[in-house]
């Protein structure tokens, strides 16, 4: 696509070069700063001074002076021009010979002494800009010979040139351009690379200079642009490799040369300008009778026949913005990134941010929102300049203002989408997406508030699940700006997170209970009592709980309780001390029993008055449901096990002041049952549970739980009193009626007790217990069990036995073998108890070391009723 990158201008109109003379022609020309020279074909060379003017318009053009011309008197036309600015020289082609003419006088410069001043039999030659000698007062050039394949390197001073190296070509070359050491020929029959100082050469691709004009034109360091066949513009380095692709230009190109980004090329007809970076035809320009294109420096300067003509580039960020206003974002893009080596860094950095940034907001209002994104990105935009398309979203107090000159066109996302709501919502949306990628990014410094408040009314608006993400975290909304949007929206949950996140919990907390009691209009969270109450609990300000706690127990007592048992305790959340919570739960009775429950059976707090208090709550419970006709058996059942595993587990609750309030309750028997047993009257607790509640198996029961923490012994004791309850039958002034049965059924839960738990039992105190008529039968198990037990314990005693004196007796052994001393007898020694002396070697040693005879400690033994340690030992004299 087309771009205009350049204007043609004029510098040296016919008339100031030739006057009326219409048959001279322009050969040649060179530009050193302002001073223009042209070779013509009647020998001559003119020297113009040019002048760049800039009108009010910011418009360019040149105004053109002639200072002198010459005559060579060669009667030939000027071929070639080359100033050596440096030894204020030009280097002159005419006739074949090449020679130095002064430029200022355009006098030709006579030869030394002893060196001279020209060359014959040339047909071509080039200066070398990137010399390899570093002489300054010299310079270095390349020259063909008319006569010979070669290529000779000369060395140029003021007054005079010498030959200092000859290169031979394996065809005449026709073309020539020398960098440092690398000549780029045109042979006839092909392009080549050839480094002079080693002789190294590199063919590059075949040409036909017979049929067209070669081109060979250094554009850079080690780099050269060539006419190739086809309409081809070859790159080539010093290694003659191409890393630029060619462009495609006129087959009848007759000069060529780069003003980067681009390749300008001149045809019979044209001008034509390609982009280097995307080698596409980006201007073209008439241009009849052209047939010089050079370039000095960076000037495009071209010529006819008979006039001059410089090619001015328009200004880059012109040609960067015209693009961007075609919508030509990429172009824009790879011109402003290949524009990068032209340009100082800082600038050039200024430049690119400004224009990704304008390319970015090109693909917004195209709907390429990824494009966009990542242009806004690299370009570091200011996010407040897509934000302020939509002009409610930024907050009243910010202090933004858009970018001059503008970024963009649009007055909003309404004129961006031109009143189609589905672009302006999917606008919206990517809006939403990019604050929240940058909100935490650098781009936000020094703007989080205008990017969070934007951010919480686009989700508000939006209904965004995000939006409570936002204000749970870290965020720098504006309270003032974000108030009036939430409630607009009806986001008071929202607007609760807001107030709590400003340290406006209690703000926070009506809204709520407003919403929850239907008072405000808000489907945020169904389960909002139940936040309410979690908030609570992990609320600091303690004023704040006890103020709207009562409304959380009013509104569901076993749901609002949780304020006070499921509250953490830590640093900044001090702790509700329990005999408050207790007094205010007062007026809460149910809500009281659950605190209790938590303290008592969660907590484990060993404190009798909450163990009491929870006691008496569980009874009242049992005592109203006890009074209420119908019964709920049900309730009462449930109301009953509580009760009775308080009563069985707690040990800190007054067991007398409990009693007093049962006593008159026949139905809680067995209640009273425990809280005796709790005082240790278990004759008591078992009199009601065998003869009044008739329930033999919760009498075992509670003697395995009354001596669950005592000793064997005392749970015997327990068990033989059950055992006596039985036995002796009923109670007197209790007629058999009363008691529920027979002394028939306690002699069977006797005979079971017995047969179930007999382990436990003394048997032989169970025989003197039992009456005389009962039949062995019956006790078989009881019995069975007892014998076994008796004999069990018998021989585990004697294993017992003999285990511990085994280890005495090792142990003695080890302890006179540590000695090493040996026991001696002899028929001299006496036995210490006997008296007599010893006959045989066989002693036993006392304690001490004291040897007796083996059958006198014996008798010992058996006399004595207390077990000496002993050990046996025989030794031999």
């Amino acid at each position: 696509m087309s771009v205009k990158a350049f204007e043609l201008v004029p510098a040296v109109e016919r008339d100031l070069l030739m006057g009326d003379k219409a048959r001279i022609n322009i050969e040649c020309i060179e530009c050193c700063g302002k001073h223009l020279y042209v070779g013509t074909n009647d020998c001559f060379i003119h020297h113009f001074l040019l002048d760049e003017v800039t009108s009010s318009k910011g418009k360019l053009s040149y105004s053109a002076q002639k200072l002198l011309h010459k005559y060579l008197g060669l009667k030939k036309p000027v071929a070639e021009l080359r100033a050596a600015s440096a030894l204020e020289r030009l280097i002159v082609l005419c006739d074949g010979i090449v020679f130095l003419v002064d430029m200022v006088t355009l006098e030709t410069v006579p030869s030394a002494a002893g060196g001279g001043a020209k060359i014959r039999g040339v047909t071509a030659f080039c200066i070398n800009e990137n010399p390899v000698n570093g002489d300054p007062f010299c310079v270095e050039m390349g020259v063909l010979s008319s006569k010979r394949r070669t290529v000779q390197i000369y060395m140029v001073y003021e007054d005079r040139v010498q030959l200092v190296k000859e290169v031979t070509t394996p065809e005449q070359p026709c073309a020539v351009s020398v960098d440092g050491y690398f000549l780029c020929l045109a042979l006839v029959t092909q392009y080549m690379i050839l480094n002079y100082n080693t002789g190294v050469s590199q063919d590059l691709f075949p040409y036909n200079s017979e049929e067209k004009r070669p081109i060979v034109k250094r554009i850079g360091r080690e780099e050269f642009l060539l006419a190739a066949p086809g309409g081809l513009g070859m790159f080539a380095n010093a290694e003659g490799v191409s890393q630029r692709a060619p462009v495609n230009w006129s087959e009848n190109v007759v000069g060529a040369t780069v003003c980067f980004p681009y390749v300008v090329a001149l045809d019979e007809s044209f001008i034509t300008i390609h982009s280097m970076l995307d080698q596409q035809l980006k201007q073209t320009l008439s241009f009849r009778d052209g047939h010089i294109l050079q370039d000095f420096e960076g000037k495009v300067i071209l010529a006819s026949t008979k006039a001059v003509y410089v090619l001015v580039p328009l200004p880059l960020e012109r040609q960067i913005q015209d693009l961007l206003a075609s919508h030509r974002v990429e172009e824009a893009l790879t011109l402003t990134e290949g524009a990068q080596r032209n340009i100082p860094k800082d600038k050039f950095q200024m430049l690119h941010k400004r224009i990704l940034q304008q390319a970015g907001f090109i693909q917004f209002g195209q709907l390429q929102f990824q494009e966009a994104k990542e242009h806004f990105r690299k370009g570091q935009l200011d996010v407040r300049e897509l934000i302020s398309l939509c002009p409610l979203l930024l907050p009243a107090s910010s202090s933004f203002t858009r970018c001059h000159p503008p970024l963009h066109e649009f007055a909003d996302l309404n004129h961006l989408a031109q009143g189609d709501q589905e672009k302006v919502l999917r606008c919206k949306k990517f809006l939403i997406s990019y604050l929240g990628e940058v909100r935490s990014t650098e781009v936000a410094n020094g703007c989080k508030e205008d990017v969070d408040t934007a951010l919480l009314k686009l989700y508000a608006e939006q209904d965004h699940e995000s939006l409570l993400d936002l204000l749970a975290s870290d965020n720098a909304c504006l309270l003032a700006d974000s108030v009036p949007w939430l409630e607009k929206y009806r986001k008071y949950f929202a607007l609760g997170l807001l107030y709590h996140y400003n340290g406006q919990d209690s703000a926070a907390l009506q809204l709520w209970i407003r919403v929850v009691n239907g008072d405000l209009q808000d489907s945020t969270r169904s389960d909002l009592y139940e936040y309410i109450v979690d908030f609570l609990c992990s609320c600091s300000n303690v004023d704040l709980v006890w103020k709207y706690a009562d409304w959380a127990l009013q509104k569901d007592h076993t749901i609002g309780v949780h304020i006070f048992t499921k509250r953490p305790v830590g640093k900044d959340r001090p702790e509700l001390k329990p005999d408050d919570v207790v007094t205010y739960l007062g007026k809460h009775s149910q809500a009281l029993v659950l605190y209790l429950e938590h303290l008592v059976l969660e907590r484990k707090i060993q404190k009798e008055k909450f163990h009491t208090h929870l006691a008496v709550l569980y009874l009242e419970r049992v005592l109203s449901l006890l009074s209420q006709s119908p019964t709920d058996e049900e309730q009462l059942t449930r109301a009953r096990e509580r009760l009775q595993a308080l009563l069985r587990e707690s040990n800190l609750y007054r067991a007398q002041f409990l009693l007093g309030k049962m006593e008159k309750y026949e139905q809680l028997l067995l209640e009273r049952a425990t809280l005796y047993g709790k005082l240790e009257e278990h004759d008591k607790a078992l009199h009601i549970l065998v003869h009044k509640l008739r329930d033999f198996s919760s009498a075992e029961a509670f003697c395995l739980w009354a001596a669950s923490s005592r000793d064997s012994a005392y749970q015997q004791q327990l068990f033989h009193l059950l055992l006596g309850v039985y036995l002796d039958g009923n109670p007197p002034g209790e007629s058999q009626k009363a008691a529920g049965g027979g002394s028939g059924d306690l002699e069977m839960a006797a005979v079971d007790l017995l047969n179930r738990h007999g382990e436990v039992f003394d048997a032989v105190r169970v025989l003197r217990m039992l009456p005389e008529g009962w039949s062995l039968q019956l006790l078989r198990p009881f019995l069975g069990r007892a014998v076994r037990a008796s004999m069990h314990a018998c021989r585990t005693s004697q294993i017992a036995r003999g285990l511990a004196q085994s280890e005495n007796l090792q142990l003695l052994h080890d302890r006179l073998k540590e000695r090493k001393k040996p026991i001696f007898v002899s028929e001299k020694k006496g036995c210490h108890l006997c008296h007599n002396t010893f006959s045989e070697p066989d002693v036993v040693c006392l304690p001490g070391g004291v040897p007796v005879h083996t059958h006198c400690i014996a008798q010992r033994i058996r006399d004595s009723p207390t077990k000496r340690q002993l050990t046996n030992s025989s030794n031999h004299t």
